[in-house]
């Protein structure tokens, strides 16, 4: 019995094999899903339609962007965990869905790390403190200062419960020992409406979403979030410079496959986000966009997701944040 059992297992390992094999060679058959758990307007939406057009032009077949936002990216997310593991259904996997929900929610559906397989990262980007013109501050500093005049009268804007922009109001609040109120919506632009719309005071938006209303004028930028200016906005102050030393947040974005899509596909797309990515046009309107390209193997993308997990569950922690 037990050699049957083992010779079954042989023959079925030549069977699949060359299946896999034969999808992966001609891989992409039909046209492709890029879930973004978020709703329009937002980075990750931004780089996910710049991506997803040039994604395979070759081979004729279209990556569609499928926006599916809510429940801080976990509608989106447990549609792709969900979807054949075959490479045709991808998800946009940010710092929030991906490094801190786990630490928030009680119960997820799904597992961020056994139910996804990483592709590659796509890139990283810093934030802008950005107000309403109407609030009287320029600087951190006053900021701050006007903040601890007014406790719990000021409101920042966020994309959604948990990810960078909400986190680093929480650094912010943690820091500059100030009381403001966290407003979640679902997703950057919706956010950007509010804020620009004077319905609150002022938000840490992603630079694509934000970059346009800070230009026009309908927004005024304070400071950048990361540890280093931007080049895309060099003039602007980081916030640690602009009043408030050791603050640092930066979010980061990538493309993630059901587990167990097979290593050859992963490879497949892996290489042709890294050839989009370090084109020189896709490359120049992100960082236009204060978006920097970046990209990695699977494993280096899993090792740096464990890390960003780790260092935001000590946020989180911090700032008593829990959903239930």
């Amino acid at each position: 019995m037990a050699a049957a059992f083992c010779r079954c297992g042989v023959y079925l390992a030549l069977i699949l094999l060359p299946a896999a094999a034969i999808a992966a060679a001609s891989f992409p058959a039909r046209s492709m899903r890029l879930v973004v758990p978020f709703a329009p307007g937002g980075s990750a939406d931004f780089v996910a339609r710049l991506v997803a057009l040039r994604m395979f032009e070759s081979s004729g077949k279209q990556v569609v962007v499928d926006n599916r936002g809510g429940a801080s990216g976990m509608i989106g997310n447990e549609i792709v965990a969900r979807a054949a593991p075959d490479g045709y259904t991808l998800t946009v996997g940010t710092l929030g869905p991906f490094a801190v929900n786990s630490s928030l929610f009680d119960r997820m559906p799904y597992d961020p790390v056994a139910d996804f397989a990483p592709v590659s990262l796509t890139g990283t980007a810093s934030h802008i403190l950005v107000t309403h013109p109407g609030l009287p501050v320029k600087s951190v500093t006053d900021l701050i200062a006007l903040a601890r005049s007014k406790p719990g009268e000021l409101a920042f804007a966020s994309s959604g419960i948990g990810n960078a922009t909400h986190l680093s109001g929480e650094l912010f609040k943690f820091l500059a020992k100030v009381e403001i109120v966290h407003v979640p919506y679902k997703g950057g632009g919706p956010a950007m409406s509010d804020l620009v719309g004077g319905q609150v005071a002022l938000s840490f938006a992603s630079m694509p979403s934000a970059l346009p209303h800070v230009r026009s004028g309908r927004l005024r930028a304070i400071a950048v979030s990361a540890g280093r200016r931007s080049a895309a906005i060099p003039e602007l102050q980081t916030v640690a410079e602009s009043g408030l030393p050791g603050f640092a947040s930066e979010d980061w974005q990538g493309i993630l496959a059901p587990a167990r899509t097979p290593r050859a596909i992963i490879a497949l797309i892996g290489a042709e986000l890294q050839r989009v990515l370090m084109s020189q046009d896709v490359g120049e309107k992100l960082i236009a966009a204060g978006f920097e390209a970046r990209t990695s193997t699977p494993d280096a993308f899993a090792e740096m997701m464990r890390i960003e997990t780790a260092k935001w569950a000590r946020v989180v922690s911090a700032a008593g944040i829990k959903v239930h």
